[in-house]
């Protein structure tokens, strides 16, 4: 196997997602692989950007919901020690964000969370599912646990 030099965390801020960023983290530091954050936004008004559908980490807005998603991602970033120049806030569909960005990146192996859902629920599908299908490069989906 050849060691991997761009690893991308597809987050959602909850606790089970530092627990895969964390085994993401670790990977990175075992292959020595450049670490990237990726948080999509799919549950706010989609902002008005200049720039299309990524959002810009070092500009303030007038969006209240978007300068609070932009802090947990700072928060996010920084509890994984991830330079804020690797960290990426798009909004749109995760499913489809993540893979369009790892394509982007160069990213070659992308760490998301998985909820292992079994009968109707696979059938409609999931992000973890969709990124494995869809992405070009490896895909680590890290089980959780449901509550």
């Amino acid at each position: 196997m050849s060691s991997y030099q761009h690893i991308l965390i597809a987050c959602d801020y909850s606790v089970q997602s530092l627990q895969v960023a964390l085994k993401a983290k670790t990977l990175a530091e075992q292959q020595q692989a450049k670490l990237s954050l990726l948080h999509v936004l799919d549950n706010i008004a989609m902002p008005d950007t200049a720039y299309g559908t990524v959002i810009s980490l070092d500009k303030t807005s007038d969006n209240w919901h978007l300068e609070q998603e932009k802090n947990k991602l700072a928060e996010f970033a920084q509890q994984l020690e991830i330079p804020q120049g690797n960290c990426w806030l798009i909004w749109g569909l995760p499913k489809q964000e993540i893979v369009q960005l790892a394509q982007e990146q160069a990213v070659d192996l992308i760490v998301v969370g998985s909820h292992g859902r079994h009968g109707l629920a696979l059938l409609l599908g999931s992000t973890a599912n969709a990124v494995l299908h869809h992405a070009k490069c490896d895909v680590l989906a890290v089980r959780l646990q449901d509550d």
